[in-house]
């Protein structure tokens, strides 16, 4: 099989086996999980579930393995040579001179990235063991599962758009096939299409993007583009904003960012583990690696960096702000999925891209603990998912409690959590842009973030119980096959933060390693800043992330009658959130009822009288006229005879008259 490799790697000076080793451990990384949903969607039905189960989670485990395996590889490179493409074979060849060949690149961010989408997404299968037992779709389910895993890793492995272009596409199939895993449920199905509509909005621009790419640089392979571009285009000019403008467009559909965001809360009508995957480790942080990646781009077109941070922070406050008053708990983590992709936008829009990555790294481990802990409560009340109706679970199911608390510590941002190192090195970039408004937009996202994060937690685990009389002797911790991933979860949000402490004048473990993809773009450029000042501010955020718990639990613990009375006395503001600034309404009075109604006069006004209406009254005529002149045939020999004499008569008088 290597020996159909075309192996280019920026380490030339490797000895060959090296380079031929690296390429298959590459190759072998998305290869496994493609080979688990294959058996399972061919053959899972004749397959028993332990089967199915140790098949589906064997198969990321794998890519897991070998995933690490080539981050060790990498680690023990200097910087320049952490870059292996290779080309297994071309693709579209031949044509004149568009050629592009299947080809992976493994550099530090697809490294970081594979690691992060095979490590936590191998939890979430093991979870999903559990969760799924009883489910008459487990084989469907996980070979839907393995393929998302397949699409994703293709997406942040590809060496060139077109190929990262069909994992974009295939994680967008993927999540309406698992969005709309439960289709016999109307809500389940019209989320999956909503998803599935939404996203092609979005990736309309992320085409048009691509084909800009191409009639400019006459390429699609990465290095090339990037390479190419400091040639070609003009640093502000107009075909990097638009490329670069384009290529975004497709970044807020797959990264729920401000207008393309609505089909993320609706994608809670699919199973749980599924959120915990999109929200995690796979689709939505498709948008932020692809501007990571494309940062090169992205550096020569200043319009568009201030477009991404302009979205990036509306789009943190607004679904944050939405998240304070929600009562279904998988929507409140939704919001708040949305409200982290914009930290992390604002995070590559101001340039630092070592800090955007971080932190979606940081994210996946407490996010997707989120989810699973509150699938794990979800599973425990037999399908309730308001809070109103939990309360007093903290006794009850101990372990989801604790990992929970660890996840709600981490995502708003108290040290020494995983959450508290990325937010906080992103609050400083935006710091050190010198504008203090972008700074505090920033504080505000993070004191809303604690708050209704820990509302969650107050209503769900704390107080009284309110859960319905038939669930509450129903109460129980999860299984083992549950709580275990969650464990491991909450031991990664509690430490993998360490690994991108920044030291003024000293190492940034993370940023370090990233440092051969993005150069001096990282969190280590602020030697003008004091350490002293450096640490007072990271106390001041952590004391508004503090704040923002302490109002929490003052209002949902403490005196539980005060958020009925904030809500009456500020009833327009509480009304506004609450039906999400009625944007979905807004939504469908401006495009779906328009599309609707349009479709409607395509269909019964132009389609059926006019198409229809011309088809079948030419048939009809020909009938008519079949129909009139069938009386002519009618059998008898003397008609017949008097029809030759009458023709015979009308011939000699037409020839008489006219000669």
């Amino acid at each position: 099989m290597t020996s159909s490799f075309v192996i280019l790697s920026a380490a030339k000076n490797l000895k060959k086996e090296i380079v031929l080793t690296m390429s298959i451990i590459i190759t072998l990384i998305p290869l496994f999980p493609m080979l688990g949903a294959l058996i399972n969607g061919l053959f899972g039905n004749l397959l028993n579930r332990r089967l199915v189960g140790r098949i589906a989670c064997g198969s990321v485990a794998l890519s897991f393995i070998f995933s690490i395996v080539a981050f060790v590889r990498l680690l023990g490179l200097p910087h320049e040579l952490r870059s292996f493409t290779i080309n297994l074979y071309p693709w579209f060849s031949g044509v004149g001179d568009f050629n592009v060949p299947v080809g992976f690149l493994l550099d530090p961010l697809s490294c970081v990235m594979v690691l992060v989408v095979s490590g936590v997404g191998f939890l979430i299968h093991v979870y999903s063991i559990g969760y799924m037992r009883e489910d008459p779709s487990y084989p469907r389910y996980f070979a839907y599962l393995n393929l998302f895993m397949f699409s994703m890793l293709i997406l942040v492995l590809a060496n060139n758009f077109l190929l990262m272009f069909v994992g974009w596409e295939a994680v967008g199939l993927c999540s309406y096939l698992l969005i709309g895993f439960w289709y016999e449920k109307k809500k389940a199905s019209d989320a999956g299409k909503k998803a599935f509509i939404v996203n092609r909005i979005g990736d309309f621009g992320f085409i048009l993007g691509i084909l800009l790419i191409f009639v400019t640089f006459g390429t699609l392979n990465f290095d090339e583009v990037f390479r190419k571009s400091g040639e070609l285009l003009i640093n502000g000019g107009i075909i990097p904003t638009l490329i670069t403008l384009l290529l975004f467009v497709g970044a807020t559909g797959k990264s729920a960012q401000i207008p393309l965001y609505t089909w993320l809360p609706d994608a809670m009508e699919g199973p749980t583990p599924v959120s915990a995957l999109i929200h995690a480790a796979t689709m939505v942080t498709a948008g932020v690696y692809m501007v990571a990646r494309t940062h090169v781009l992205f550096l020569l077109a200043p319009i568009s960096m201030n477009v991404v941070v302009i979205i990036g922070l509306a789009t943190a406050i607004y679904a944050a702000s939405i998240g304070l008053v929600q009562n279904d708990i998988k929507r409140v983590l939704a919001y708040s999925t949305i409200s982290q992709l914009g930290y992390m936008f604002l995070a590559v829009g101001l340039g630092a891209f070592s800090n955007g990555i971080f932190h979606l790294m940081t994210h996946a481990f407490f996010k997707a603990l989120l989810f699973l802990g509150a699938g794990s409560v979800i599973h425990s009340l037999g399908g309730e998912q308001d809070m109103r109706k939990m309360g007093g679970l903290k006794k009850h199911m101990p372990v989801t409690y604790w990992t929970f608390v660890i996840a709600a510590l981490a995502i708003s941002g108290i040290i020494p959590f995983a959450g508290f190192f990325s937010k906080d090195a992103i609050l400083f970039s935006a710091w050190e842009e010198g504008n203090p408004i972008i700074w505090a937009l920033a504080v505000t996202a993070a004191f809303m973030t604690a708050f209704y994060i820990f509302r969650l937690v107050f209503l769900t685990f704390m107080g009284k119980p309110r859960v319905e009389p038939h669930a509450l002797h129903h109460l129980h911790e999860s299984p083992r096959i549950m709580t275990v991933p969650l464990i491991v979860l909450a031991g990664l949000s509690t430490i993998g933060g360490f690994v991108g402490i920044s030291v003024i004048k000293g190492g940034n473990i993370f940023g370090s390693f990233l440092e051969g993809v993005f150069g001096g773009h990282h969190v280590e450029e602020v030697s003008h800043i004091s350490l002293s000042f450096e640490l007072l501010m990271m106390l001041f955020c952590m004391a508004v992330s503090a704040a923002g718990i302490g109002l929490a639990y003052l209002m949902y613990v403490k005196r539980p009658d005060l958020p009925g009375k904030v809500a009456w006395t500020f009833k327009a503001i509480y009304n506004i959130l609450f039906n999400k600034y009625y944007v979905d309404e807004l939504y469908d009075k401006l495009f779906v009822k328009p599309a609707w109604f349009g479709s409607l006069f395509l269909w019964k006004g132009v389609d059926v009288r006019v198409i229809d209406g011309a088809v079948n009254g030419v048939g009809n005529s020909a009938m008519g006229i079949g129909k009139a002149l069938r009386t002519l045939q009618s059998g008898y020999t003397r008609r017949y005879a008097v029809y030759m004499v009458l023709g015979t008569v009308l011939i000699i008088g037409w020839i008489i008259w006219f000669r």
